[in-house]
């Protein structure tokens, strides 16, 4: 943990309460590009036949998370994390309208403009920096939980797309989510989401006038431009299962409901096992953490290689996404750990969006 012996504590119930309704908020915003992945083949079908269609719009979605995450980071540090949230909220819900008007153009821009770039743009990564500024002993557990949103929209989203895909179509689908995407994210953003307490010395980090000159031995951009390129490559294999797994497993002959339940299991395993990292990583260190995360998730990602049968899948499945959940938040923690925090405004949306680069790059490669 990290807490320093004299210095009171930032944490208060409060701070949980902000956290569980931040990881409410960002399960339902990143429901939001599931339903493309989850209708892939069916919009391919009406938009010329192309598979990558869809694939590149989820593409561009993944990479608008993390352009957006950038510039809303600094509009976050200087409006308030509330304004973007409620912003980004209203955008989703037009940019999943425009994505419905049967042209590629308006799919593109509707989920990499509108539902990426401003609206979980907005959210996801001015989140990471609000969450730790709550939080001193156990911010490692706080961003575990936060950053489980994705994978809770994982869990939940799937299944119900599929059958309401089934009964509705694509298009009604993304018009009824953006409904319920504002109605309930801009009530909840307006009551909680107020300025977090001030911390006179940040724990566990550094402040802005004794930033050191180098970090580990090296030049702090250095350190930090390797830590940005590790994270795109390990997002790269990270996003192929994630991304195709339903058609993978339509393609092997396997039910489309039971491949949206493979993807559930997948991504609840995730946020139970990230859980656990967060523990882990208050403990042994932010980059401690990334390691054995990453040796993690090499040894499930090749389990991939070796089967192609339904219970075989739904076990690798479940094995993946117990091996690669604690990366990324321990990234962000590390990056708390090693540079001053008065610029983790701009340097954890820059690594989120190389991260968001790397899912953007593997889910369109695998396409």
């Amino acid at each position: 943990m990290h807490q320093t012996i004299g210095v009171p504590s930032v944490e208060t119930p409060a701070s949980w309460t902000v956290a569980t309704v931040v990881l409410v908020i960002l399960a339902l915003s990143f429901g939001a590009p599931w339903i493309t992945i989850i209708a892939l083949k069916m919009i391919a079908a009406e938009l010329g036949g192309l598979r990558s269609v869809p694939a590149f719009a989820t593409a561009l979605a993944w990479v608008g998370f993390g352009t957006g995450g950038i510039a809303m980071g600094y509009v976050a540090e200087r409006v308030g994390v509330r304004a973007t949230v409620i912003t980004g909220a209203v955008m989703i819900c037009i940019g999943l309208a425009l994505s419905t008007g049967g042209a590629t153009w308006q799919l593109y821009v509707g989920q990499g403009l509108f539902v990426g770039f401003l609206g979980v743009g907005g959210m996801n990564a001015p989140f990471y920096v609000y969450i730790s500024r709550w939080f001193d002993r156990r911010r490692g557990s706080a961003l575990a939980l936060i950053s489980s949103g994705s994978y809770v929209a994982g869990a939940i989203w799937p299944p119900i797309f599929e059958r309401a895909v089934a009964y509705a179509g694509w298009q009604q689908t993304m018009l009824y989510y953006g409904l319920i995407e504002a109605a309930v994210v801009v009530p909840l953003a307006a009551m909680f989401l107020r300025p977090p307490p001030e911390l006179p010395l940040p724990i566990g980090t550094l402040d802005a006038m004794s930033a050191p000159n180098t970090v580990m031995g090296w030049p702090p951009n250095l350190v930090f431009a390797v830590m940005a390129a590790a994270g795109i490559f390990c997002c790269i294999p990270m996003a192929m299962p994630q991304a195709h797994l339903p058609a993978f497993c339509s393609d092997l002959g396997i039910l489309a409901s039971h491949g949206a339940a493979m993807l559930s299991v997948l991504l609840g395993t995730a946020f139970i096992s990230r859980q656990f990292w967060g523990w882990v990583s208050d403990r042994m260190g932010g980059l401690n953490t990334v390691l054995a995360g990453s040796a993690c998730q090499i040894a499930a990602m090749s389990a991939f290689l070796f089967t192609q049968d339904e219970i075989g899948l739904f076990t690798v499945s479940a094995g993946f996404g117990l091996g690669f959940a604690g990366i990324i938040p321990a990234y962000i923690l590390a990056i708390r750990e090693l540079f001053p925090a008065s610029q983790a405004y701009w340097r954890i949306p820059t690594f989120l969006f190389g991260s968001g680069s790397g899912m953007a790059i593997g889910g369109w490669l695998a396409g």
